[in-house]
């Protein structure tokens, strides 16, 4: 049996058509039944349902044997044991510093100044400002980060941005991409030596449909 570790929103919704393209149709809608193990048209194959963040320990530790999850997600956790084979150009969106229009980023991030960053992207920003020379107190958030600024808990927000729409919905301007995102490809490096032949064919299948 081979177990996949997905979160449900929008890596799984973008999976989908990739999973059906490798000859894997998941059978239950996560919508619609509040099953957390999902059965698929393969008898060897099964999906897992657990938050985002979750999905690298569940593939490291052994409770699924592949996973995919965002690049974010991956940096944050440190990703460490797991094989990484494979971008698969899914969810793309970027991490970027936003603040409240009219405040004076420029200004504010020149060498030796200190700013308030609030984020759920802790080790990613600290790294991001310290690379600048900038010094940060940084808050941890894990939501609505756009009230940050607004209610002057933070001079800034580090956070995921697609569309940029609820920035500009909530008066903010990103004014610094950090690194672009997407979903990666991860593998159980013991499930590897295993359960190789199965978990090999995947990994070619996802490669083969991700460079058509």
């Amino acid at each position: 049996m081979i177990t996949l570790a997905l979160s449900k929103g929008r890596i799984f919704d973008d999976i989908l058509p990739l999973l059906r393209t490798v000859g894997i149709e998941v059978l239950d809608d996560p919508d619609k039944s509040r099953k957390l193990i999902l059965d698929t048209n393969q008898p060897d194959v099964r999906v897992v349902l657990v938050r985002a963040t979750d999905v690298p320990t569940y593939v490291q530790y052994g409770g699924a044997d592949i996973g995919v999850v965002g690049k974010d997600t991956l940096l944050e956790s440190g990703n460490q044991g797991l094989y990484q084979p494979l971008d698969l150009q899914i969810a793309k969106c970027r991490i970027s510093v936003a603040v409240r229009e009219g405040f004076d980023y420029t200004a504010a991030v020149k060498q030796g100044s200190r700013l308030t960053v609030a984020t759920k992207y802790v080790a990613i920003a600290r790294e991001f400002f310290a690379s600048k020379g900038v010094h940060v107190d940084l808050i941890k958030l894990y939501g609505s980060m756009e009230l940050a600024p607004l209610t002057g808990l933070a001079d800034a927000i580090v956070d995921l941005v697609s569309t940029g729409n609820t920035l500009k919905a909530n008066h903010l301007v990103e004014v610094e991409r950090i690194m672009d995102i997407s979903s990666h490809l991860v593998v159980n490096q013991t499930a590897l030596k295993l359960k190789q032949a199965p978990i090999r064919r995947i990994i070619d299948a996802f490669s083969a449909a991700v460079n058509k």
